[in-house]
């Protein structure tokens, strides 16, 4: 690598980091703000939670004026309590993958700036522009698969809970309405609203939970693949197993358990919205290093449902970022596609233990 190739290279790596560095520092504000914020939610809760129980115990005494009021604050309230879980459950995530990709730009940039360049050459420049080349591709992809990945959570989001709540603010408008002209329709609408409410706050959950389940972080990979597994199986319909080798307590480092629950999350998806699976089988081998997953599906074969992703240009449906995100992080991925056989992907991540 000549040195003006390697400066240019390295005042690239420098400013991204730099930018990386900087976004850290804001979502770090946006993260204690929003921590104060759903701290004050979680109080006024209680607070309503409290009301709502003395207006239940003397309900026939209690203005409808006074039942009214606490009603729209306890719905307020729960929805603003909710959005501001899933905004700090976002925001967290974030921050930790912004982490994650600055110490690969960092580790990066101590490579490029101790290493002693080589004497020029005809086959020295050859070998330059390839690992420029080499380089300047792990960026694009880098960027690329954070693209794809937010697109991913922008569609659930809109799709999910943003409509479902929509949906909730209208019917809650609605029984404002009929409160004073019709008392028992009204009564009738709550009762609808308290059903939406149940389902909304569960769908926001499912939606927490595929953002980042918390016990990931706190109980390790292999409980939160369980529980995962028996979620996706039960709102799926699809017969999932998930069978695991070698010590269930064993800790990987954070990185890794991530990109493993993360692989097997859109690989469960993806069997079920593309392949259309019926019979999910995960086996989880976390006994060596490199730690190993195989993914076996039946449905569709692979090769037609990528070459249908090709054509069609939605590669953010396909398998290809996958790969990129594992290859990222030094691990290696397989697809196994043979018409007439059930489908599978095997994933081997490094794996020393955190």
């Amino acid at each position: 690598m000549t040195t003006s190739t390697k400066d240019t290279l390295i005042d690239v790596l420098r400013a991204e980091h730099e930018q990386i560095t900087k976004r850290l520092r804001e979502i770090q504000s946006m993260i204690d703000q929003t921590q104060a914020e759903f701290r004050r939610l979680q109080q006024r809760s209680a607070e309503v939670t409290t009301h709502m129980k003395r207006i239940e115990d003397n309900f026939d005494t209690v203005p409808r004026s006074d039942i009214k009021a606490v009603y729209t604050a306890a719905l307020d309230t729960r929805t603003r309590l909710l959005t501001s879980q899933a905004q700090l459950e976002k925001l967290q995530q974030d921050r930790a993958q912004l982490e994650h990709f600055g110490n690969l730009l960092g580790n990066l940039l101590n490579s490029l700036e101790g290493v002693a360049l080589p004497t020029p050459s005809a086959a020295g420049a050859q070998q330059s522009t390839g690992e420029t080349r080499l380089s300047q591709e792990m960026i694009i992809r880098l960027v690329q698969s954070q693209e794809s990945e937010r697109q991913r959570l922008a569609r659930q989001m809109h799709d999910g809970p943003a409509q479902s709540l929509t949906n909730f603010i209208l019917q809650a408008e609605i029984c404002r309405r009929l409160f004073d002209r019709d008392p028992s329709r009204a009564t009738e609408e709550l009762e609808n609203l308290k059903t939406a409410a149940s389902t909304t706050f569960q769908r926001i959950r499912d939606f927490i939970l595929e953002l980042r389940p918390m016990m990931l972080d706190d109980l390790g990979l292999v409980p939160t693949m369980r529980r995962y597994v028996d979620v996706f199986s039960e709102k799926s319909g699809i017969e999932t197993r998930i069978n695991v080798v070698g010590e269930e307590r064993r800790r990987l480092e954070p990185h890794t358990e991530v990109t493993f629950f993360r692989s097997l999350q859109e690989l469960l998806a993806y069997a079920r919205e593309n392949a259309r699976s019926t019979k999910i089988d995960i086996v989880l081998d976390i006994t060596s290093n490199p730690a190993k997953a195989s993914v076996t599906f039946n449905g569709r074969t692979i090769t037609e449902i990528e070459e249908e992703v090709e054509q069609n240009k939605h590669k953010m449906f396909g398998l290809a970022a996958l790969a990129e995100r594992v290859e990222l992080v030094g691990g290696q991925i397989e697809f196994h596609s043979i018409e007439g056989e059930p489908n599978r992907v095997d994933i081997a991540l490094p794996a020393a233990s955190s």
